[in-house]
């Protein structure tokens, strides 16, 4: 090993930093398509209905726990599920969105990473749901179960022939557990903290309450993480994510140094 030195890559996440104004175009650009792009989908009544029933059977089929029973330990008390339908109405975009800004602002590199996989994603949900609609479960007689936004409130949605704002007979994929996955593995891939780990609860505490709330099936959240699975193989995170943007900048580094010394002040 020479004595030979060059700056560290503390630096890249600002050069890596794309324009704001073109970000927030982009992002809210990709929001309008799939909103809109989910309308297409409505009409389906019938042919949802149908799926419904043969995503039902399936799950039975390979014994898959039931929804019911996820249900029943939200239906303790109505604090509880009245959190649930909380957790459900209000955390999925802000939490979304703010993992986004983080990123943006303090791990350029891994915000672009995370808004490309997420884009993909998003973008093959909806070739989903336009090609294969799906009742959710709460609208299904034959699995028993609550529809806990109507009775217990808060409820994001009205009557599937009256809600023109949302496409109620797009469940599978369940972008609700997809991007939550998302959020974690880019929180644990961008920092460095031995409390990482714990982001997971966030996808764990989302699939407790999409399935306790009768909004998705267990499928729908098995295929949105084999579609994210996907992405994320197709999509590499870039090399150099070492810090965050302008921190250290005039350091300088061995040449020789293994990229892991590079990326332990990623998470300080």
């Amino acid at each position: 090993m020479n004595g030979r030195t060059e700056p560290a890559q503390a630096d890249t996440d600002a050069i890596a930093r794309p324009p704001l104004v073109r970000e927030l175009l982009l992002v809210v650009g990709l929001f309008l398509v799939y909103k809109f792009g989910r309308q297409l989908a409505t009409g389906h009544t019938g042919e949802a209905f149908r799926n419904a029933d043969r995503v039902w059977d399936l799950e039975r089929a390979v014994h898959l726990p039931g929804e019911g029973s996820v249900q029943h330990l939200l239906l303790h008390g109505d604090t509880l599920i009245h959190v649930a339908n909380i957790y459900y109405a209000t955390v999925h975009f802000p939490a979304t969105a703010a993992f986004l800004i983080w990123l943006y602002l303090r791990r350029p590199a891994h915000y672009v990473w995370a808004r490309r996989v997420l884009a993909v994603v998003t973008a093959a949900a909806l070739v989903v749901h336009l090609a294969f609609p799906l009742a959710p479960p709460r609208m299904l007689a034959a699995t028993g179960l609550i529809d806990t936004g109507q009775v217990y409130g808060p409820s994001v949605y009205g009557p599937p022939e009256t809600d023109h704002l949302s496409n109620q007979f797009a469940a599978m994929p369940s972008l609700h557990f997809g991007w939550a996955l998302m959020v974690a593995i880019g929180l644990i891939m961008a920092t460095r903290s031995r409390w990482r780990w714990l982001w997971l609860l966030h996808p764990l505490l989302t699939l407790l309450v999409i399935l306790g709330t009768a909004n998705h099936y267990w499928l729908d959240a098995i295929v949105a993480t084999a579609m994210l699975g996907v992405a994320l193989s197709v999509i590499n995170l870039p090399q150099h994510t070492a810090t965050t943007a302008g921190r250290g900048a005039d350091k300088l580094v061995p040449a020789a140094r293994d990229e892991e010394s590079v990326l332990v002040g990623a998470g300080r």
